[in-house]
């Protein structure tokens, strides 16, 4: 056994307290089983020293955070409080890391209040524990107010506070502090690259990165993660080729890279090839497997590993829920040893996407009940859902689980729910919390544009349209297409007109296929038939099915039976499948009393065997979802 020689100087004076010496010595013992990685044998001698000082709880605790426990770090926290230990800064460096870890904003917040009462809010590494923690929970309001709070910051202050704003989509701030930066570091500058990668600015993240005085394997890894991400694995190949010095994040981006475009041979290739093959390896391939569907080949390798961890078990989970395996997926998940908030996030997700709106919510109260504390992932899943079924006693209750989590503040969440109460048709309150946001984002305001739109207050879509410009958002192409819907709705054609005309001129958006049909829905509606034929025919793409169809439905309504027969017989060979065509086709024979037409065209249908799925609605009683089809007459409460 190595003896550890402990050198006179830092040994307590023999003559004074022995209780002294002994939690000395014991607190060098705690230390060495830490370094050991034996966490076990550290507690059990930290359980029975009769007398413990601030040095062995945080080591303890810091034991505890470093080695993926942040509960028990928490736990441990608690009790050092209740006996009296008065925490310092380095117990606080420690444990806001664990509260980062697990989303633990309240707990967070009660640190916080406590680095005040201790006055070590001026400490810098304190603060930037503190900026790290609420940007990790997804609070940055918060923390800019640490941030701009401390009197003299360091360079992990600031890197702290660009990481937490990319981190949150902020990336406009972030650039400005890393300009107003007096000495950025490599992290510095990999945090900004790493921004831009997010957002797909590769051509800003390689400036930046031939820009950078140093770089480190994170640097290359970035580059390599970036172009692997988007597909573009020619160029991240070269990052992997010429890099100095690869690591295992290297090879798992590239793995990965391959894998989610769905050369899955290479990436086979490359996880034969790879020097060391840890877990994370596995779960990229799995992965990739999983992304394409192939989930039988993604269980054979899940079965096949060498030891599982929680991204493991997440990534069969998520790829059972997401291809509507449900069953398969409830399994796993009751199988899965320890489960995080990713794994419940999938099984909301998968239950929410298929439908099953009071599954998603019972699993959501379940999440809390077992003490995981939903994050803006899970509610941006639960929300659409809860939008498209009109559940809005579902979606008010998850209103309230929002506040209890804190998350109103963030932009993803806030608009989320805008769009729920919007498409619920409560559009005052979703008016009032757009008014309440502290920062709007481009989402934002286009959810309570499109909520407007919707409802037919078409002004007030407009007027906020208008609000948005003058607030200095940027309108995008979703922008554009809920003012053209407005327009659409209110027959404002003249208007549409100049707002389609004015958006590759004035905000450089690409026109899409879905601002063409907009456009020639507003000429239909409007009655100017020709026109919309005319404007169809001098598009620059390709019509597709969806563009007829806004045309035949226009003849529909002012009964053009010649532009009507020309357009169903182009649709019958663009779509053949689509019954909307030959009913739309037939209400307009009806309209002149063609019954013969009709009858060729019923017989036509009955030929190619096209029927017409009935319509279905759903009514929100009680929080529960009743669904009722046209005609159906089996549903007991008809």
């Amino acid at each position: 056994m190595r003896v550890h020689r402990v050198s006179k100087s830092t040994l307590p004076s023999l003559t004074g307290d022995l209780h002294l010496l002994l939690t000395f010595l014991q607190n060098k013992l705690i230390n060495m089983y830490v370094k050991c990685g034996c966490l076990v044998d550290a507690r059990k001698v930290f359980d029975e020293m009769t007398e413990r000082d601030g040095c062995s709880w945080n080591v303890m605790i810091a034991a505890y955070r470093r080695n993926g426990c942040p509960h028990k770090a928490l736990t441990l926290f608690r009790q050092m409080q209740e006996t009296g230990v008065r925490p310092d800064t380095f117990t606080f460096s420690s444990i806001l890391p664990a509260c980062a870890k697990i989303g633990a904003l309240e707990q967070g917040m009660y640190i916080h209040k406590n680095i005040i009462e201790s006055g070590f809010l001026s400490d810098v590494a304190a603060g930037s524990a503190l900026i790290d923690m609420y940007a990790k929970c997804e609070s940055i309001d918060k923390a800019r107010e640490v941030f701009h709070s401390i009197p003299q910051r360091n360079v992990v202050s600031w890197n702290s506070m660009i990481a937490g704003l990319v981190q949150n989509g902020v990336l406009d701030e972030a650039l400005r502090l890393f300009k107003e930066m007096p000495q950025p570091d490599v992290v510095s500058w990999n945090a900004i690259i790493a921004g831009h990668v997010q957002n797909g600015n590769l051509s800003e993240a390689l400036r930046l990165f031939k820009e950078m005085p140093q770089r480190d394997v994170i640097s290359w890894n970035t580059m390599i993660a970036g172009y692997a991400q988007n597909g573009l694995l020619d160029e991240a190949l070269v990052f992997f080729k010429e890099m100095p010095l690869k690591n295992v994040v290297s090879w798992n981006a590239m793995i990965a890279g391959y894998a989610q475009i769905g050369v899955l041979d290479e990436a086979l290739r490359l996880f034969k090839e790879m020097p060391r093959r840890d877990v994370v390896s596995w779960n990229a391939l799995i992965a990739g497997y999983v992304q394409n569907g192939i989930l039988d080949e993604a269980l054979r390798l899940f079965k096949k590993m060498p030891g599982r961890d929680v991204v493991s078990w997440n990534a069969m989970i998520a790829g059972y829920a997401q291809n509507g395996v449900l069953d398969e997926a409830s399994r796993l998940f009751k199988e899965m040893p320890h489960k995080n908030v990713v794994s419940w996030n999938a099984m909301i997700a998968g239950y929410a996407q298929n439908g099953l709106v009071e599954k998603a919510v019972e699993t959501l109260k379940q999440m809390q009940l077992n003490g995981v504390k939903p994050n803006s992932t899970t509610f941006a899943s639960i929300l659409p859902t809860c939008a498209e079924m009109g559940a809005l006693e579902h979606g008010m209750d998850i209103h309230q689980s929002i506040l209890e989590s804190g998350l109103l503040s963030n932009s993803l969440v806030a608009s989320a729910l805008i769009d729920m109460y919007a498409k619920c048709g409560n559009i005052q309150k979703a008016r009032e919390l757009f008014d309440n946001m502290s920062q709007r984002d481009v989402i934002s305001w286009n959810v309570m544009i499109a909520g407007y739109a919707m409802h037919g207050f078409c002004k007030d879509s407009l007027e906020l349209f208008e609000l948005m410009k003058h607030s200095g958002t940027f309108p995008d192409h979703v922008s554009s297409g809920c003012v053209l819907f407005a327009c659409n709705h209110a027959g404002l054609v003249e208007e549409g007109c100049k707002y389609f005309n004015g958006m590759s001129d004035s905000y450089c958006i690409m026109l899409t296929m879905d601002h063409y049909v907009c456009m020639i829905d507003l000429l239909g509606r409007a009655g100017y038939l020709e026109e919309a034929l005319n404007f169809i025919v001098k598009m620059p793409i390709k019509p597709v099915a969806v563009v007829w169809m806004c045309l035949l439905s226009a003849c529909r309504s002012y009964n053009n039976i010649v532009l009507g027969v020309y357009t169903s017989t182009l649709l019958f060979q663009l779509d053949p499948k689509n019954a909307t065509p030959y009913v739309l086709l037939s209400n307009i024979y009806a309209e002149v009393g063609r019954w013969g037409d009709i009858q060729k065209v019923r017989r036509l249908m009955k030929d190619r065997g096209i029927e017409k799925i009935p319509g279905c609605s759903w009514i929100e009683v009680h929080k529960v979802l009743h669904a009722f089809s046209v005609g159906d007459r089996s549903y007991p409460q008809t």
